[in-house]
């Protein structure tokens, strides 16, 4: 892994933060086409959820204890879980398809086991 080879100075060393970003890029341009009704409900959550992930890895790498990173890791961990949900939900409803499905949950996937291994590497 990249991250083990080169000294990780800013949260934006991580590849945990990078995919992270590329989700909601994803997210983003997914749910512009849901329907306006959409726009203060599922639009919003899933865009908030994407969010919360980097955001929370990103305020955890900064602050001073391990245990205090961890917590703000399991709650981006949380916020995966969160948005899988709502991507469900999106194509249960029709807003997007099966293909785009996958592919959000299988990134989500990913993210999930690098924050647990994140996590896993902390506890040390």
């Amino acid at each position: 892994m990249e991250e083990e080879k080169t000294k990780i100075k800013n949260f934006r060393d991580l590849d945990v933060w990078r995919l992270a970003m590329e989700i909601i890029g994803d997210i983003y341009k997914y749910t512009k086409a849901f329907p306006k009704e959409e726009i203060y409900g599922l639009v919003s959550q899933m865009r908030r959820s994407s969010v919360s992930i980097a955001s929370n890895i990103a305020e955890g790498f900064n602050r001073y204890h391990n245990k205090e990173y961890r917590q703000f890791l399991y709650i981006a961990l949380g916020s995966c879980a969160e948005l899988e949900t709502q991507v469900e939900v999106s194509l249960l409803l029709g807003y997007i398809t099966q293909d785009v499905r996958d592919k959000t949950t299988e990134k989500l996937d990913h993210e999930s086991r690098m924050l647990r291994n994140l996590i896993k590497r902390l506890n040390v």
